[in-house]
């Protein structure tokens, strides 16, 4: 009895090309917050209610110094188990670069302040709202 080759292309999720990254982190590099949260989900796979879910005390030291070394906790964390991501050193600077656009805009940088907000801590639905938004922008032709 041979073995045959298994072949599961069907089960592998949906990805994006290089070239469609690219264009995504292109058109979404006027928008600080926006293109902080693709980045983040494309250099650390990181799902959206864990993206949305980040306090700041998560990503940044006390003295407001991003984390290379971030702590998911459980309950964000898919399935309830805390874990730790790295942040590649591109993400860092693009970290560093967000604090100052929180403090000049006044958001909150106490630890449990959410990272990602607009007033409040910003849902997944209105991450979800952009990133068609974006599609539809992209795809659209004038």
């Amino acid at each position: 009895m041979g073995v045959g080759r298994l072949t599961v292309s069907h089960l592998s999720p949906p990805t994006l090309t290089d070239a469609e990254q690219r264009t995504i982190l292109h058109a979404t590099r006027r928008n600080l917050r926006d293109h902080l949260i693709y980045s983040l989900a494309l250099g650390t796979g990181l799902r959206l209610a864990e993206i949305v879910g980040l306090n700041v005390g998560d990503v940044y030291t006390p003295d407001g110094r991003p984390r290379a070394r971030v702590r998911l906790r459980p309950e964000i964390a898919k399935g309830g188990r805390a874990g730790d991501i790295f942040l590649p050193d591109a993400l860092v600077v693009k970290f560093r670069r967000f604090w100052s656009w929180k403090c000049r805009r006044r958001e909150g940088v106490q630890p449990s302040d959410p990272v990602f907000c607009c007033r409040r801590r910003i849902s997944p639905r209105r991450v979800q709202f952009a990133f068609r938004l974006l599609e539809l922008e992209l795809t659209h032709d004038w």
